[in-house]
This record gives structure tokens, sequence and C-alpha cells, in this order.
């Protein structure tokens, strides 16, 4: 049948969206016909009205409309970015069907980076980073302080469940948008030609300043665990052990992200070799750990302990309950974050724009169970929880180590036991920095790639095994430096790392507030999407966000001085005037947002 005898519908923009609704969605509908208007080659204006046929459009859909191409190319630059897989768009961009590779050519990006990691290898990255035996063991003290078991058993679920309302909505727009940009590249497309620039601006450095401050903290960690490990393996606290200096810790840590930036400097293969093991030692470690613990225990406590003691004995002078808990919740927080490691991999990634929500949803989702079977099985172990947080115990007031510790120590007159738990534990939080350092390093990479970096034509350079090595070691350079003022004070770096959950949270809650507010009528989802709950999503994870960014700056110990200051919103404050002055001083004038470097 020829193209002038081939029935055609003339229909003009408003009456498109009544119509996409009866077609498998407004996604593929309006994505089908962006790809024949191109295709057709037709040059007419925004106004005018193109006639397509249904031989015009892919074989796969039955469809024929009208659409100026003049918009369908304007959709493809503005926040409405539409998209299905389209074998047009797949031969095109040469990726051999990968509807990522695809994509990714469409949003204005050539592919760079070697895409080899399966969905397995993208959820191991996120998983590797939340890494709740990194998290629950570093701030399992927080835990025991404020509120204790009753406070970890029930909050756990309480952040868990607005955390996964913050990855779905993520989730979402990383459908829409895979690219290794993320976070940064979303609030563009979402906000506006208008303020496209500035929220792009203001995201990408919330985002980039706080991976650095997770992997900061992580590392930072790991090196405080290797000398309580030290501590216990030498006598302990009480039997003369070895405590090492502040100058001793920060070199581990230095060690700590020399070894990871020398890792990450391998092909993606490896990388993504390593992801997986992480993954797979980090579930693996939480089970070991939650029936040993408890097993070798001579002394447990009783469910009833375990699901209903509050701990109101914190010594800071903090009576209320609720304030209690509030501040018992940072430790389940902290753990759940760096889950957006998903989405700056989806360059990286097969069919990303399906597999990176998938990363980002499951490794949410996985971590909320097997953390809180490891809360409870090493709840099931406390007994004294004042002696466990007093510093002059065998482990110096670690009180996960001394849990682990005195288990093995009571049943069998060695603790040996308890700090081979504790290298357990160790090697996890090795590769969640690791992990850390990865995610880094790819959104160094793709906001130097837009120009927005300092020596932006350095960091987004990339080696013969298409890895963003220049990125990489900036990452672990400023890590390291991010870590130099607990030579100091420890109440600076943890001001300093305060920004790895509440920053990192802020640049969550942005493209997500854009994406209910300014996109709300003409976002168009990828092949993941939640239809109609979107909006309400997105509001619930906004509003979660603003809680805890209030709730955390409080103060953590009355009378407040300046050791006992939370200098949380210092921080994050100083940190939004910064990127905020440097926006007008200068990044205004000729930071213009995302921007291809597709050839031609």
């Amino acid at each position: 049948m020829s193209a002038s005898r081939s029935p055609a519908w003339y229909v003009s923009w408003p009456r498109v969206r009544p119509l996409v609704h009866r077609r498998r969605g407004e996604a593929r509908f309006l994505r089908a016909a962006a790809l024949a208007a191109r295709a057709a080659h037709h040059t007419t204006t925004p106004h005018t009205v193109t006639r397509l046929t249904r031989r015009d459009l892919p074989s796969n859909s039955n469809l024929a409309l009208l659409l100026s191409p003049a918009r369908a190319q304007a959709s493809e630059r503005s926040a409405a970015m539409t998209w299905n897989k389209a074998p047009a768009a797949d031969a095109e961009a040469g990726g051999g069907g990968d509807t990522g590779h695809a994509r990714l050519r469409e949003l204005g990006y050539k592919q760079e980076l070697k895409r080899d990691l399966s969905v397995l290898s993208n959820f191991a990255f996120s998983f590797s980073i939340i890494s709740v035996l990194t998290g629950i063991t570093t701030l399992y003290n927080t835990g025991l302080s404020f509120g204790g078991p009753a406070t970890m058993t029930f909050g756990w679920f309480v952040a868990g469940a607005f955390t996964m309302t913050v990855g779905l909505s993520m989730a979402e727009i990383c459908s829409s948008f895979p690219t290794s940009g993320g976070l940064y590249y979303w609030s563009a497309r979402l906000s506006g030609k208008r303020w496209a620039p500035f929220a792009s601006w203001i995201t990408g450095w919330f985002n980039i300043v706080g991976q650095w401050a997770v992997t900061t903290s992580v590392d930072f960690s790991l090196a405080q665990l290797i000398q309580v490990i030290i501590l216990l393996s030498t006598g302990g606290n009480n039997g003369g052990g070895y405590m090492a200096s502040k100058y001793v810790v920060i070199a581990f840590h230095a060690a700590i992200l020399l070894s990871h930036a020398a890792i990450n400097s391998l092909p993606i293969t490896w990388l993504s070799f390593f992801g997986q093991f992480a993954a797979a030692w980090n579930m693996l470690g939480v089970f070991v750990l939650m029936i040993a613990v408890p097993t070798v225990a001579t002394e447990r406590a009783s469910a009833k302990f375990v699901f209903t003691h509050f701990n109101t004995e914190n010594n800071a002078g903090i009576h209320s309950n609720f304030y209690i808990f509030v501040l018992g919740l940072l430790m389940s927080q902290y753990t759940l974050t760096g889950y957006d490691a998903s989405a700056h991999m989806t360059e990286e990634t097969k069919n990303a724009d399906r597999n990176g929500p998938i990363g980002i949803i499951s490794a949410i989702g996985i971590s909320i169970i097997v953390g809180w079977g490891y809360i409870l099985g090493i709840t099931f172990a406390v007994k004294d929880i004042p002696y466990l947080l007093n510093p002059e115990n065998d482990a110096g007031g670690y009180a996960i180590a001394e849990v682990f510790y005195l288990a093995f120590k009571s049943r069998y007159g060695s603790g040996i036991g308890g700090i081979i738990c504790l290298g357990i534990v160790a090697v996890a939080i090795y590769f969640c920095g690791m992990s850390s350092v990865t995610s880094n390093s790819r959104m160094a990479y793709a906001f130097s790639r837009d120009g927005a970096m300092p020596l932006s034509s350095v960091w987004h350079k990339v080696n013969k095994h298409e890895v963003p090595i220049n990125a990489v070691w900036l990452s672990a350079l400023i890590s390291l430096c991010m870590a130099l003022p607990s030579l100091g004070s420890l109440v600076a770096f943890q001001a300093m790392v305060s920004i790895a959950t509440i920053g990192l949270y802020v640049a969550y809650a942005l493209p997500i507030l854009f994406r209910v507010t300014l996109a709300r009528k003409h976002f168009v989802p990828g092949p993941f999407n939640l239809g109609r709950c979107g909006v309400a999503v997105g509001w619930a994870a906004v509003l979660w966000v603003a809680t805890i960014t209030v709730l955390f700056s409080l103060p953590v110990s009355y009378p407040v001085t300046k050791d006992t200051l939370n200098y949380t919103p210092v921080a994050v404050g100083g940190l939004f005037l910064l990127v905020l002055s440097s926006w007008l001083l200068s990044a205004r004038h000729w930071f213009k947002g995302p921007i291809t470097n597709l050839d031609g």
C-alpha cells in the first residue's frame, strides 16, 4: 500500500493525550510518533501539522497520527523526554538492540564507558554501598544510646518504609533518564528550561559532595574498626592492649583509599566481579553473625527486651521519649543511603532503563530485610547497655565489638572468635568503600562531562579500558582530605561526614520534588513507572527528606556547648551557601546544565 493511500489520522496536539491512554500508555505512543516524524525528515514549524501514516511508524506500532516534527524534536530536549523500546532507535545508536545504549544517545551522550554490567552487578553496587554490616555496626552505639532495642527494631522499619518511597521515585525517574549523571541530570530535565542550569548545579554539588562524604565516613569507620581489632588482639583496653593513635588511624584511612582507587582503576569486568562478591559477602556475613553471636553467647536477652525495651539512659540530658526515638533513627537512615549508585552505573549497565530501577529497588528492599535480621541477632546478645557504651570496657566503648568479644570470651575463655567476627564486618566495610569510590567516580565523570567542575576536561577522560581513571583518583584524594579534620577535632570531622546523610538525601529529594511539581503534567516515564501512585509516592519521599533534615539537625546533647553542638546544620548550610554563592558569582554566566557530546 502506498503512503498516499494509507489511512491516516490528522490529530492536533490537544487531542493526542486522550488517544495515548487507549494504546498502552503515553510513553510508547509519543515515542513512536517522534521517531516516525524524525525518520520522515519533515521540516515544519512548531504549529504545522504533518501527515504520518501507519507505514511511517515502527513495525511494532499500529498507530498513525499527525505530529509536528519540530514539536517532537523539542520534546526530546525538554524534561518530558519520552521513551520506550524502539528498534529504530536501537539501530541508529548502534547499540546492538540495547535499550540503555539507544536511550543514552537520545539524551545527547555518546557511549564512552563499557556497557558490560548485568542487572545483578548493578544491584550489587548499591547493595554493597548500603552495606547493613557497615552502617549498623558503625552507628550501633547511637542506636543503643537513643532508645536502644525498641528504637532499632521498629525504627528500622520506619526509616526503611520511607526510604523505599525515595527509592521508588528515583527508580521511576532513572527509567526515563538512565545516565551516569543521575540526580543532577534528572533535576535539569524535570525543572524546565528556565530553571534547569540552577537546579542541575545545586543537585549535582550536593550529590557529589555527599558521595565524597560517604566514602570518607565509610573508610574512616573501617580505619577505626581496625584500631579496635588491634586493641582487642593485643589484650583489650583492660589488658594492656595497643590503642593506635589518631595519626595511625588516618594512615590506615589513607592506605584503604589508595587500595580502593587502585581497584577502581581496573576494567569494569573486574569491578563487576568484586561488586557481586561484595554483595554475596554482605549477605552471607549477616546470616553468619546473626546466628553465631547470639548462639555462642552464654547470656541472651529475652524477646521482650529486644522488642520492647526503650533505653532512656543516654547521658545526654534528653528526657523526651519521642526526641530520643527520633535521634535513634539516625543509625537506620545513615545505613540506608548510597543506592543512587545504581543510577550512576547505568551507562555501564545493559538495558539500563529497566535494570537501573531494579537495582535501586532491590538493593533497598533486600537491605531492609537482612538489616533487620542483623539488628535482631546482635541485640539478642545484649544484656548490659551502659557497660557496652562505657569507654572503659575492653573494646574502648565500641558496642558491637564488645558484644562479639564478650560472647566468645564468656563461652570459650577467649575472645578470638569475636575478633574473627569483626574481621567479617571489616571486609564488608572495605567493599562498601570500594563500591562508593566507583559510584563517586562515575558521578564526577558525568558532572565534569557537562562542564560543572574545575578542570572538567581532565576529570571526564577515560583510559583504554573505558574507565574514568582521573575521576577515580580525584574521588579518593578528596575523600582523604575530608578526613584530615579528624586530626584536630572529631567534632569537626563529624560535621563533615554529616553531609553523608543529610546532604545526600537533599540531592535525592530535589529531582523528585521537580517531578511532582514542575514536571507533574508532562513527565513521561520509562519502562518502569509508578502509574497513578507516582505523585503520591513522590510527595511522601520529599516530605520524609524534609523531616529528617530538620530532625537530624537538632541538638543531640544538653546543655549545648561547642563540644556537644550538632554541627550538621552548620555543615549542610555551609555547603549550600558555598554552592549558591559560586552560582551567583560565576557559574550562572557559563554553566548551562547538561550538554550533548555527540559529534555533529
